[in-house]
């Protein structure tokens, strides 16, 4: 089997891993290798002809279940209008201090969302002062539980300005990069970007969203706000912080407490990010990725083979 054909096997492989079937050029977009249309094109539709690739109206996948995309043109309408929300609340939560950047992040950054589905949103604080911006907003959050809009507010994963860079390089990494939907911070975002421009080497054919990211216009209460921690002292509360809460998510996960998911609450903490544990959810994915293409490609090739 051809190198295209064994990537656009990959390339359906991982979003059917969510159970989530891609148009055509959605599936040239996620390719792990650079083609041309003409070239793609072609090995794409022999693919179909040869019944290794399902073809459902305008999705495509490698399981033959047409509920799959029942439910994908279910969960883009619902995507649809909690991205309406998604940018409410990210109008309120920018104007918070010491937030740089909201970028919409998770399913919903891939325009779905199903009645489970949470807002996830992904932050960029200024540098030194995720702590502070943290806690303040999560102090916020606390309040939204007492109107049931909790599931509004999943600022689950920062960075600040001094590391934009994230740690783990792979492809489940590069497309939560590469699907991001940054409502604010234009200028930051295009930084963020800079930084993380080795995902080109896992999705060579995706651009980056930035076009419409609204500039942050700071309001007097924010700038006030930050000039009271831009000291000395600020930074060591940023750090007294950061600490208070590290310690209290090892407690959780030492309790093995769930989330309302059912999964095990862990975070992964340093001075410039907080983020979910990879170990609890990337590790196992990406095995599960590599093991499902090994399985599709060995029976490809032995189906050839006789």
């Amino acid at each position: 089997m051809s190198e295209i054909k064994k990537n656009i096997l990959a390339t359906l492989a991982y979003f059917d891993l969510f159970n989530y079937p891609l148009t055509m050029e959605e599936v040239f977009l996620f390719l792990p290798a650079k083609y041309d249309q003409e070239e793609f094109g072609y090995n794409f539709r022999s693919m179909i002809i040869d019944r290794l690739i399902y073809k459902f109206d305008k999705f495509y996948t490698l399981k033959n279940d047409p509920f799959l995309i029942e439910r994908r043109e279910k969960g883009n309408i619902k995507a649809a209008s909690l991205i309406r929300i998604a940018k409410k609340v990210s109008n309120l939560l920018i104007r918070f201090p010491y937030v740089r950047g909201i970028a919409i992040s998770g399913s919903l950054s891939k325009n779905f969302a199903d009645e489970s589905s949470d807002i996830d949103l992904f932050i960029i604080t200024a540098k030194n002062r995720l702590w502070i911006a943290r806690s303040i907003m999560h102090c916020f959050k606390k309040l939204t539980f007492l109107v049931n809009r909790e599931h509004y507010f999943c600022m689950n994963y920062y960075i600040d300005e001094q590391e934009l860079q994230i740690r783990e390089k792979n492809i489940y990494t590069a497309i939560e990069i590469a699907t991001l939907m940054p409502l604010y911070g234009d200028t930051v975002f295009e930084q963020f970007y800079t930084a993380n421009a080795w995902t080109r080497d896992y999705l060579p054919n995706k651009c980056m969203w930035l076009t419409t990211t609204k500039p942050v216009k700071n309001s007097p209460l924010k700038s006030f706000t930050e000039m009271l921690f831009n000291n000395p002292t600020g930074y060591a509360i940023d750090n007294w912080l950061m600490n208070i809460t590290a310690k209290r998510w090892q407690k959780k996960e030492e309790q093995k407490k769930l989330n309302t998911h059912g999964i095990i609450m862990a975070m992964d903490t340093g001075k410039h990010y907080a983020k979910p544990d990879p170990k609890n959810f990337q590790n196992k994915l990406l095995q599960r990725f590599e093991h499902r293409v090994s399985l599709i490609l060995e029976r490809n090739e032995n189906s050839v083979a006789q």
